[in-house]
């Protein structure tokens, strides 16, 4: 196994390292410097433009009132406008995005073994990380937190540095974890997202996998399952058994928990696999990522789907795993389309290279504020966004049809 990724940096004359956590794949910081309640917001956001990391040893709360001075200092310097190019927008928008947060990633905080923050009023992040980090981490009983400022960072190997934006986000995460996400098409029950599993907020998707006819009810694969929450709509519609694949493991796990919290667990099956399960099915469903451009950090491999991978794998593959009556369920939004990044006729083409013939197609605009929010620099693609439903059958249909019609 791959030795987990250490930073070192001097304190009080004296060198220090400890365990470096990213889950998006942040290198470790090359230079660290200690800062505390003293530190001024100028001074740390010039030394995190320079790429200095900051670790923070003083007040918790101070400490995410430096990481929204930090955020207004980006957010205020002089913007360009927009490319009228929408695509050259789309990439301009995405180098912002990241720019943005490779600077609040400078901000550092310590964890313990326990994976609590010895940080005066830090709150109690032990379950939030050891959900995000796996079973493989110390239980998240131990020390408490709220230790006094000004400790220093263990040597000790289980001690290890976050950045303050990714721990927020793990403390978010695991908010909506508990608290989980209503979904209409399911009666109003909830579906509980994992931290790195996309979660259902924009139902729109959802809708339309509630509202199409069922071609039958005795089988159908969901492919990329996620949190299960198209393969639980499946089964609560009367499908007596629904195969649910993903490879993400938190994926697996999620869908696991919430078949079983709906009450499903009994009519779906999650497994491992990379796309298709063995056999045929009459129906097979995929939700891919919309967008062909590289994720930058785990939950976007959900939203971002580098040379369209996913959505290629599943048309190529569909024929050899439908039955010859079967369909292929395909949502898909059209915002690539709208962002220069993936034509309609593509698409189409790819539909029939693998053999497929469209049978029908339910269309839904999108609910969510971003699509009508004026300021984003991508507004003009996001208002005129479509999410649709293809519905997919063996090119050969249509021909079997007419020659067995008397």
């Amino acid at each position: 196994m791959n030795q987990p990724p250490v930073v070192e940096w001097t304190e009080a004359d004296e060198p220090r390292s400890a365990r470096w956590r990213s889950e998006n794949g942040t290198p470790p910081p090359r230079r660290i410097v200690i800062a505390d309640d003293r530190t001024k917001a100028d001074d740390a956001y010039r030394a995190a433009c320079e790429g200095t990391a900051l670790l923070w040893r003083g007040d918790f709360h101070n400490a995410r009132q430096l990481l929204t001075a930090l955020a207004r200092r980006i957010d205020r310097r002089p913007r360009k406008a927009p490319p009228a190019d929408v695509t050259q927008a789309f990439h301009v928008h995405r180098a912002a995005q990241n720019h943005r947060a490779r600077i609040l990633g400078m901000l550092l905080v310590p964890l313990d073994a326990t994976l609590a923050v010895p940080l005066h009023r830090a709150p109690d992040v032990r379950e939030a990380c050891a959900r995000a980090y796996g079973p493989d981490e110390p239980a998240a009983g131990g020390a408490a937190t709220g230790k006094a400022a000004g400790a220093t960072a263990s040597t000790d190997p289980t001690a290890s540095l976050v950045s303050l934006r990714e721990l927020l986000g793990l403390i978010g995460a695991n908010e909506w974890r508990k608290k989980g996400v209503e979904i209409p098409a399911l009666g109003g029950d909830r579906i509980h997202p994992h931290y790195g599993v996309f979660s259902p907020a924009r139902g729109e998707y959802v809708d339309l996998v509630a509202e199409a006819p069922l071609p039958g009810e005795e089988l159908a694969f969901d492919i990329g399952t996620g949190t299960g929450v198209l393969a639980s709509v499946l089964a609560r519609r009367g499908v007596r058994r629904v195969v649910a694949t993903d490879q993400d493991p938190r994926a697996l796990a999620c869908a696991r928990e919430n078949t079983q919290r709906l009450g499903v667990a009994g009519q779906v099956d999650v497994i491992e696999a990379d796309l298709f399960p063995a056999g045929r099915a009459p129906l097979i469903v995929c939700n891919p990522p919309w967008v062909p451009a590289k994720p930058t950090s785990p939950v976007e491999y959900a939203v971002y789907d580098p040379g369209n991978r996913m959505l290629y794998g599943f048309l190529s593959g569909l024929a050899d795993h439908l039955t010859p009556d079967g369909e292929g369920w395909l949502i898909l939004s059209d915002l690539a389309e709208h962002l220069g990044l993936r034509p309609r006729t593509e698409l189409l083409d790819a539909f029939a290279e693998a053999g497929l013939t469209i049978l029908g197609r339910l269309d839904i605009t999108p609910r969510h504020p971003r699509a009508r929010d004026t300021s984003d620099p991508l507004h003009v693609a996001r208002a005129a966004e479509v999410t649709s439903l293809w519905r997919l059958g063996l090119a050969d249909r249509a021909d079997r049809i007419e020659a067995e019609t008397p």
